[in-house]
Formats: structure tokens, sequence, C-alpha cells
């Protein structure tokens, strides 16, 4: 399966809370949901249509926690989101966590990163994590994503926990696709590529 990470993301990069103000307070974050105010019905569209490749979900601890308290409760067989959120094969990454009442989840612990290789390996069409943001970053450091749904808001924040962090190491991504919603939001489309190259510029190459 190919590992997808969609994220939410402000213009300074920051992915933390994006949902409501009490939904992820660590680090004395105080502007969490500053997301919803852009969401209108063309972004969900393209949610659906995202959500609709899926195959199966990863979340990280605290991102499963929200959603195992959620989205039960959204049980409209006609909602195409909320049938493959509680009815796909879900696997939450901790290793902490001793109890996943949202079936069917299984739990991973130990060697993450060696465990969603694994996942990788089996049949299927996607495997998506849905912010999750403390889990991305050790899959990226382990260079196990393949594709990048990037959402950004117009909006910066000033603080708050970072998709990519200061000290990582450089990574590459080809663009494959880019969209603005009415509500103001810019999906990006990202694949993983090659390491970037660091150049001089020239004045009097061909391409000016």
């Amino acid at each position: 399966m190919k590992l997808v990470l969609m994220e939410f993301l402000s213009l300074d990069g920051v992915c933390q809370g994006p949902g409501a103000p009490d939904e992820d307070t660590t680090g004395g974050f105080t502007r969490g949901g500053w997301f919803v105010p852009y969401l209108e019905q063309n972004f969900m569209q393209t949610v659906t249509a995202w959500v609709g490749n899926a195959d199966a979900f990863l979340f990280g601890r605290r991102t499963y926690e929200n959603f195992a308290r959620d989205w039960p409760k959204m049980d409209d067989p006609n909602d195409p989101i909320a049938s493959k959120m509680n009815g796909l094969p879900k696997y939450v990454a901790s290793n902490s966590l001793k109890d996943a009442p949202w079936a069917p989840t299984t739990i991973l612990s130990g060697d993450i990163a060696g465990r969603v290789a694994g996942l990788k390996e089996k049949l299927g069409r996607e495997l998506q994590i849905h912010g999750s943001g403390r889990l991305a970053h050790s899959l990226l450091a382990a260079g196990l994503i393949d594709e990048f749904r990037l959402v950004v808001a117009p909006v910066v924040l000033g603080q708050g926990r970072k998709l990519f962090l200061d000290g990582a190491m450089p990574a590459g991504f080809k663009l494959l696709s880019v969209d603005a919603t009415p509500g103001g939001l810019a999906v990006n489309v990202y694949q993983k590529a090659e390491a970037p190259a660091f150049l001089t510029y020239d004045a009097s190459a061909a391409w000016l």
C-alpha cells in the first residue's frame, strides 16, 4: 500500500490543533481551531474523494483517541467518510496505549517504523495518516511516506508544533497537483522524490 499523509497546515507550517481550541494544548498551545473557519463544501468533497481511496488508516495515539471519541457517533450509513472511518482497519502507533475500542483497530508498538513498513507490503491502495503530527515526524525521518496532501490555511499562528522540524534531514518532493478552495485553502499534493540539490545561481544560464 502507498503511505499517504493528509495534514492541515498554517502558513508558518504549524499542524497542531487545527480542529478545536482544546484539541491539543501541549506545550502551552492556545490557538487551536484555526482551520475550522476555512471549511466549506468544496473542500469536503475533496476529502471525501481522498478517503474513498483508503484501504486502512494509521494514527498516532492522540489523534486516534480524538477520532475514537467522535467518529463512532457519526453512524449515518450514507456518509461516505464516516462509513470508511468506522468500517476500515485502523492502526494506532503507541507504546503506551493498552486498549483500542474503536474497532477494527490494531495497536502498533515497539519498532513503529518497522511495523509500518510491513503494513506497506500488504495489498491495497492507500494507508492514510490523518493529522498525527508526531507520528508523521518519525515516519518522515524513516523515509516511509510516499505522498503528502498538505492543505494550507491562510493564517499565521506564531506558535505550535510544525510538521517539518528544524534540524530534519533535507527531503525532496515532486508537485503532483495544486488547487485552491473558495474558502481560501491551498491544496497541494506532493510525491516523495530525490533529495534536493544545492546549486549556485548562474545569471547567464540559458533558461533565463
